[in-house]
């Protein structure tokens, strides 16, 4: 009977509670990952996945998007315009110096509002403190049946108090399509399957 620790990840990328936001997007960027257990000083605290921080942004404040308004002195009469000259409109985007930019280009831009909250919040406060555990030992059909019935898409594979693992529904869905649980499926479900069959 295939077990979760046949399929589950060993390799398991975690990351501080006093990491950025801005961090962990990178290492969910950089890892291919959708999410990651979260330590303080060695300690498991919680899990922290892409769904946690859209819902933490979501949250929070919009991002300003307006810059400092012009000082009083600044502003002159608007005069018409005479043609081949500079539209007076012009004079308004060279106040901006991203207008026009891609939506990319300007996310990639760090130092622009988009990346504000990212840098100013921590993994602590986006994770979620609740830890769904499962034994290395327990069988893949088990660990499938405790994700669906608490809404998660992982779980923190615990030898004790020792994290070894995580096992992710990809990792379930890889295994599905290795065809690795049809091989290592119990009797009493393939006895149950064929007579399902039957029936039809």
């Amino acid at each position: 009977m295939l077990t979760v620790r046949d399929v589950m990840t060993r390799d398991v990328v975690t990351m501080d509670a006093e990491s950025t936001l801005r961090e962990a997007v990178e290492v969910f960027t950089t890892q291919h990952v959708s999410g990651v257990p979260v330590t303080t000083g060695g300690r498991l605290v919680g899990v922290l996945s892409a769904s946690d921080v859209i819902a933490f942004q979501q949250g929070q404040p919009g991002v300003p998007t307006e810059r400092p308004a012009l000082e009083q002195e600044e502003w002159t009469e608007p005069t018409d315009w005479v043609e081949g000259e500079e539209p007076p409109a012009a004079f308004f985007s060279e106040l901006w110096s991203d207008v026009g930019a891609d939506v990319l280009e300007r996310f990639a831009e760090v130092g622009g509002p988009e990346w504000d909250q990212l840098e100013e919040h921590t993994v602590g406060e986006a994770m979620s403190p609740s830890l769904c555990r499962v034994a290395p030992t327990a069988t893949v059909y088990a660990a499938a049946e405790q994700m669906v019935r608490a809404g998660v898409h992982r779980l923190v594979v615990m030898d004790g108090a020792k994290l070894v693992g995580i096992l992710s529904s990809m990792d379930i869905v890889r295994a599905v399509a290795l065809r690795r649980l049809v091989a290592a499926e119990p009797a009493s479900h393939a006895a149950s399957h064929a007579l399902a069959d039957a029936r039809r």
